[in-house]
């Protein structure tokens, strides 16, 4: 049967709910506010007006966004905030049904446990049969967790029971799940990460009542904190998407993505972006980056003191970037093919521009897959010698050992996710956003759900997250036969398995020298799996193990002197954990490490030539200085608002 409530009733049932607990609030934590009390009749009723006003308001906005999601939207409000494709929500109920929760045995354990947490922890506030026990150095609680390191989650025994019985609770499920015999490893995973969802989901932090920070700011401000966060709800769920930034902080050409340069060759499928040298002599040899395909072009140029591109440029480097365009309904067919063919098309155009016979490589993330795969069809062309160097940012090749995001990768999801894209041709960038969100739950949603829509603060200004949220589309074809092919079946390590424009794939043919970085927590492409490459290629290596994670990891200049990596030019035929006991650890970023590999490789330098101005597109070979970066910005934003003309481009 339809759901036919009433909007009404819903933002009813929302306002009734605001103010039970409103009442629970002054009735329950009135030290918070104790002059609120003392005010008299006059102050209490300018109070209930106060909080009359917020529930109306409340009631006003959830009500407006109902009716127009049914009038205007039809019921096609993407469920990208607080659903998923294909209801994964419903899949992992499905797996938890794995766990033994109603076992005698089990509930048996949690009450005995529960009752001895709770006596102990009353205890420590002078309450029940161990008030004795209370310490005169402060409140000791048994289990430590940062969401509650704030003073007030100890102030009071109340919020204390809460959050330390919640961890009790979070700590039985995941063992559960972790003991669990599902007789399939694959399944097992699937179960810890459904388990390790859920109790991130139910942390008491996220609900009002029973986090006392916000229950401070909603009697210090009135209620204002959730009119703002309703505000912010309801902003996200219009746009599908849950914010992490101020959506103003930012705009391109302005304070991100400033490095000078221009747009000197566009296709269908990409364009070609190259950058202002700012020193007399350059490397002979180009370098030529391919951003991940799943994201915008600028991760490597945020703000100017994070810019690796500006940075590289500083370093004697000619620097050309590849802009992928985001898909819309005409890329439906585009396959793995079509990119593969791309970055060959790409490093052609800068050999012809530059008048060189190689350029230097950095693939990242899918797009140093795609590369792998890219030197491999040269290398069985017999062209191996156009790509001087590759450098592999966080990518893998050998998905064995790829991570949680495989917890998606099975036949019920797979074929939720083609009913989702068949309909468009692509892939909604903003469901590969809420995945990736998935994988780090804490840190990407619920902290945000804390602060924005409980708390209502103001958004941060920061590049990283921005470019985070500043998603692209996917071909829907090509993005099915990357979790089938790659994910799945991991087709691209057994030779010719796979093909590309008609060329067989072999990686142990790649005999180009490669500079491998992984991050040390990344939660995307782990070490572990990034370290695989190693055992695929022919030519010489060098493995960099990186500070911190996918993001962070890679984009750590300098000048910030932050985190640390790892080296070790001993061990090669081992493991990623083999290789990390006997690798030496150097502090700050290893962007200079990398800049001295790269020129161990080829270390010839060319005077920098002037501009030509004829040479847009084609031209004489000149390592040039392009036209200021204002343009830059522009003719990218109108690239991806273009549709393109696939089959003249394939032919």
């Amino acid at each position: 049967m339809a759901d036919k409530t009433d909007p009404a009733d819903l933002a009813g049932m929302f306002t009734g709910l605001i103010a039970q607990q409103t009442e629970m609030a002054q009735q329950l934590f009135a030290q918070f506010a104790p002059a609120l009390a003392a005010g008299g009749e006059d102050r209490a009723m300018g109070d209930m007006a106060q909080w009359a006003s917020v529930s109306q308001r409340l009631q006003a906005m959830w009500a407006e966004f109902q009716s127009a999601q049914a009038a205007d939207m039809a019921g096609k409000l993407p469920g990208l905030l607080l659903g998923d494709p294909g209801d994964f929500a419903g899949i992992m109920q499905g797996w938890l049904k794995a766990l033994p929760l109603s076992a005698p045995e089990t509930q048996q354990k949690l009450w005995q446990d529960s009752v001895t947490l709770w006596e102990g922890v009353l205890g420590q506030y002078g309450i029940g049969p161990r008030a004795a026990e209370k310490s005169e150095g402060g409140v000791q609680l048994p289990r430590k967790d940062r969401r509650f390191a704030d003073p007030k989650w100890r102030d009071q025994p109340f919020f204390a029971l809460v959050h330390q019985t919640y961890l009790l609770l979070a700590e039985q499920i995941l063992a559960l799940a972790e003991q669990a015999g599902t007789g399939d490893a694959a399944r097992t995973e699937q179960l810890k990460f459904a388990a390790r969802t859920l109790v991130e989901m139910l942390s008491p932090a996220h609900f009002p009542m029973t986090n006392p920070l916000v229950v401070e700011k909603t009697m210090a401000t009135r209620g204002e904190n959730l009119v703002k966060g309703m505000e912010h709800l309801l902003a996200d769920l219009k746009r599908g998407q849950l914010t992490h930034v101020d959506p103003q902080a930012f705009r391109l050409g302005e304070n991100i993505a400033t490095t000078p340069g221009k747009v000197v060759r566009e296709t269908p499928l990409y364009q070609l972006l190259q950058y202002s040298p700012t020193t007399e002599n350059v490397l002979e040899v180009p370098l030529v980056i391919f951003p991940p395909w799943i994201n915008r072009f600028y991760i490597l140029d945020l703000s100017p003191e994070k810019s690796f591109i500006r940075w590289a440029v500083e370093q004697g480097i000619t620097v050309f970037v590849v802009s992928w365009k985001s898909a819309d309904e005409s890329m439906a067919e585009l396959v793995w093919d079509d990119y593969i063919r791309a970055q060959i098309d790409a490093i052609d155009a800068v050999r012809e521009r530059l008048g060189v016979s190689s350029v230097h490589t950095i693939g990242y993330c899918v797009a140093g897959t795609t590369l792998a795969a890219t030197l491999a069809v040269l290398a069985r062309r017999g062209q191996a010698d156009k790509v001087k160097s590759a450098t592999f940012f966080t990518a893998q090749v050998d998905f064995e050992q790829s991570g949680e995001l495989k917890v998606f990768i099975d036949d019920q999801q797979l074929e939720a996710l083609g009913k989702l894209s068949a309909q468009t041709g692509y892939l909604d960038g903003r469901y590969m956003a809420a995945t990736f969100n998935l994988l780090r739950g804490n840190d990407l949603i619920w902290n945000y759900v804390v602060k924005n829509y409980l708390l209502g603060e103001d958004y941060p200004a920061f590049d990283l997250l921005h470019w985070n949220g500043d998603v692209t589309n996917l071909p829907a074809k090509w993005h099915m036969s990357y979790l089938k092919d790659l994910y799945r079946d991991n087709k691209l390590v057994v030779p010719d398995a796979l093909s590309a424009d008609g060329t067989p794939i072999d990686l142990t043919r790649i005999e180009t020298p490669a500079y491998i970085q992984a991050g040390r927590e990344d939660h995307i492409a782990p070490a572990a799996s990034v370290w695989r490459m190693t055992r695929h290629l022919r030519g010489p290596w060098t493995f960099l193990l990186a500070g911190s994670g996918h993001i962070a990891g890679v984009v750590n200049p300098p000048d910030a002197r932050k985190y640390q990596y790892w080296t070790n030019d001993d061990i090669k035929d081992v493991t990623v954990a083999q290789w990390m006991k006997g690798a030496v650890e150097h502090k700050g970023s290893w962007w200079p490490d990398w800049r001295e590999w790269l020129s161990s490789v080829d270390s010839e330098e060319v005077p920098v030539r002037p501009h030509a101005e004829n040479s847009v597109y084609h031209g004489e070979a000149h390592h040039d200085t392009p036209i200021e970066a204002d343009d830059l910005p522009g003719l990218v934003e109108a690239f991806h608002g273009r549709i393109g003309h696939w089959s003249e481009w394939r032919q």
